[in-house]
């Protein structure tokens, strides 16, 4: 069994294993996330809870325009470095990525958010703290949830109404 870490939530090392990973800016934090948070309920079902609010929610909404550009650009080129690439959807104010490990899950995180969240705040005119310092990452079981963790990230854009989903959704398999 790959090593259990905690800080926030317990993440998983799991290196040449399938991650789904979501992370959040920081201004999308409000006090409806920290109650569902604090919910004598599975991790999962506070992560659902969170991600159907949030991709309604307005509040740190910044993952637009010449934004979402920048992260595919970055998120694509530590393909085969960081991780093997398999899909990303940006949605405005989280990402949801699946890859599989070729580090360990703290390096490639700090990697993603510490080189993004300079230059975003740089592209935006903005200071101050960008990502959520914790994520949420869930490691793939089988095909059916391979399967299941794709068609929620392809169609996460769609389902929030959004009418650039084609340029938020990133897949080796669609291109």
């Amino acid at each position: 069994m790959p090593p259990i870490t905690k800080r926030f939530l317990p993440h998983i090392n799991a290196i040449g294993y399938y991650q789904f990973v979501t992370f959040r800016t920081y201004d999308s934090l409000d006090d409806f996330i920290f109650e569902i948070r604090q919910k004598k309920i599975s991790d999962k079902q506070k992560e659902y809870a969170i991600d159907q609010y949030t991709d309604h929610s307005k509040k740190g909404a910044y993952l637009s325009g010449e934004v979402i550009t920048f992260l595919k650009e970055y998120l694509v080129s530590k393909n085969k470095v960081l991780y093997d690439l398999i899909a990303f959807c940006i949605m405005p104010n989280h990402v949801h990525i699946v890859f599989k490990q070729n580090q360990d899950l703290s390096t490639i995180m700090q990697q993603i958010k510490g080189a993004t969240a300079y230059r975003i705040n740089k592209i935006l005119q903005r200071q101050g703290t960008f990502w959520e310092e914790n994520y949420y990452d869930k490691v793939i079981r089988d095909d059916k949830h391979f399967d299941t963790v794709y068609a929620y990230i392809k169609n996460n854009p769609i389902k929030a109404g959004l009418n650039n989903h084609k340029e938020r959704f990133y897949s080796v398999y669609e291109k």
